[in-house]
């Protein structure tokens, strides 16, 4: 769990609750510096950039905030891209990693000027035909790394649709050659929730040998990964050790290779995930022959990692903090096996008390819906102790406002 001096305090979030209304999002600025300064420490002994994986959060103002700190930004969409550019995203610090989109989109990044990562021989080949060597583009491939807290987060293996097999290379050559592609950078990425640093250097070591292979190369991008505790004694990837281990054998090739390197990475979670809480209410109290349920104004259309991924997220009762420990099983509002977690222990939940999920930063608010048509929450940022509305509550309008009446 965070330290903490990196926790807002439980009162602190009521009165967001009471102010903003639940179900809402808060997000802690000063922890997403912390991490950012914990991963620019790390590396300090080689030279290393940081893009922040936007796929994990994208509101316009975590983007700008982010980008103040003086890191990059991964996309995996144009429309990612477009939301980068709009933050005040410099193109050169942008990296535009998509996977099964047509050469169109391509094009579209290639024309706003951010840096590009080819993850299939199709459009290598394409973009190759078309374009020559007068767009500088990376490559994405697929090492075989089985790595990842769960197999829909694991992105390197052999099963994988991410990247370009490290056993195409011939092809991928004949493709460079013959197109005059010019290659400044190759891209790996293996999975999220990576505890054992081994995996990473397991990669960087096919990287070199891949390296040695393109003479034009500027970088090379290691993705991430980087896994946080999510509980009590949780396992977390050993980011000092990462850096020091990482570090020693990158510039130990950097000797070798005609040319230094810039070693990259595209940390999302690990950036946001801890700074983000979900506040929400208890609606009722409901007793069944086996359960206690507590049934709160959300659902998995709000936060669905646990019944997509099976994420734990420590459940906290802050109207309550000292109120004797109960058994619960807390569950949302939608009409489907709804549950964001089983038999856990949380001082008495009285109806209108107010629950807080931790480490909600990531894949939160970014993969809701309005699933059984229920409103989107609102986002709140919290910076230098004041919190301040970054998105509006949704309201039928927003359902309504694409939809398009017909008469019958």
């Amino acid at each position: 769990m965070p330290k903490q001096s990196d926790v807002l305090s439980a009162d602190f979030l009521v009165k967001i609750a009471e102010e903003f209304g639940t179900p809402v999002y808060v997000y802690h600025a000063e922890k997403i510096k912390t991490q950012y300064e914990k991963l620019q420490k790390a590396f300090t002994k080689t030279e290393a950039r940081f893009f922040y994986a936007c796929k994990a959060l994208t509101n316009i103002n975590i983007l700008k905030y982010i980008n103040s700190l003086g890191c990059g930004l991964d996309t995996v969409s144009i429309q990612e891209v477009q939301l980068g550019l709009k933050a005040g995203f410099d193109p050169k610090n942008i990296i535009f990693t998509p996977n099964c989109v047509d050469l169109q989109e391509i094009i579209a990044a290639k024309d706003l000027g951010v840096n590009i990562n080819i993850d299939n021989i199709s459009i290598l080949e394409q973009f190759g035909n078309k374009f020559g060597s007068s767009y500088p583009i990376c490559i994405r491939l697929n090492p075989h790394i089985m790595a990842g807290g769960n197999f829909k987060i694991s992105t390197g293996h052999v099963d994988s649709k991410f990247g370009i097999s490290i056993h195409q290379l011939r092809h991928i050559e004949r493709i460079v050659k013959s197109t005059k592609l010019k290659v400044t950078g190759l891209h790996m990425h293996t999975g999220s929730e990576i505890k054992d640093v081994d995996v990473f250097l397991r990669g960087v070591e096919i990287m070199f040998e891949m390296a040695e292979h393109f003479p034009d190369l500027e970088s090379i991008d290691l993705g991430s990964g980087f896994k946080v505790a999510y509980q009590q004694g949780d396992p977390e990837t050993d980011i000092d050790l990462l850096g020091k281990k990482l570090s020693d054998a990158f510039n130990g090739f950097n000797k070798n290779y005609h040319r230094p390197l810039q070693l990259w990475f595209e940390p999302g979670k690990f950036l946001v995930s801890q700074s983000g809480y979900f506040v929400v209410k208890a609606n009722v109290i409901k007793q069944t022959t086996a359960t206690v349920f507590v049934g709160v104004n959300s659902g998995f259309n709000h936060l669905i990692r646990p019944m997509f991924y099976d994420a734990f997220h420590l459940i906290r009762n802050i109207s309550n903090p000292h109120g004797t420990e109960r058994i619960y099983t807390v569950v949302g509002n939608i009409c489907e096996t709804d549950t964001f977690g089983w038999d856990r222990k949380i001082n008495e939940v009285r109806e209108g008390d107010f629950l807080v999920f931790y480490n909600a930063g990531a894949y939160g608010f970014e993969m809701s819906s309005n699933f059984n048509s229920r409103l989107k929450p609102a986002e709140v940022l919290v910076k230098e102790g004041k919190p301040h509305l970054i998105r509006k509550r949704d309201t039928l309008d927003d359902i309504l406002k694409n939809q398009v009446e017909i008469t019958f």
